[in-house]
């Protein structure tokens, strides 16, 4: 994470050779917009994070439901098959979560993609 104040404002200035040509308003513009990309990768990637994060959650917890049925079912226990019918239930509720999850996951990273293309293709036009 980048921190400002003046001091790390004036390394990066003499860190990047490009900077020194530029006035100074444009320096810490410049500065403004790498903040706010590093904020919107961080947000980004955070938000994958946990998208990914939700699927393990429930796919551990699948694997646990599917071992309860293989016990159950070995067991031949009417009660224990009659259980399995609501743990198979809560595997495919489980499905159908990470299917919306994995599709969202998608959605929003290209959402994200075509967002940065159009920044890049329009920071592009620009400087032309």
């Amino acid at each position: 994470m980048t921190t400002l104040d003046s001091s790390s404002a004036t390394e990066s200035t003499m860190d990047e050779p490009s900077n020194l040509q530029q006035p100074p308003s444009a320096v810490n513009h410049r500065l403004s917009d790498e903040e706010q990309n590093s904020d919107e990768s961080h947000a980004m990637w955070s938000s994958f994070t946990d998208g990914f994060r939700e699927v393990q959650s429930i796919l551990d917890r699948n694997r646990i439901l599917i071992q309860q049925v293989n016990e159950n079912h070995r067991s031949k226990n009417h009660e224990n098959m009659v259980s399995n019918v609501a743990l198979i239930q809560e595997i495919n509720n489980n499905v159908s979560k990470i299917v919306a999850l994995y599709s969202d996951l998608s959605t929003n990273f290209s959402t994200v993609f075509h967002q940065r293309k159009s920044d890049t293709d329009a920071d592009n036009v620009s400087k032309n």
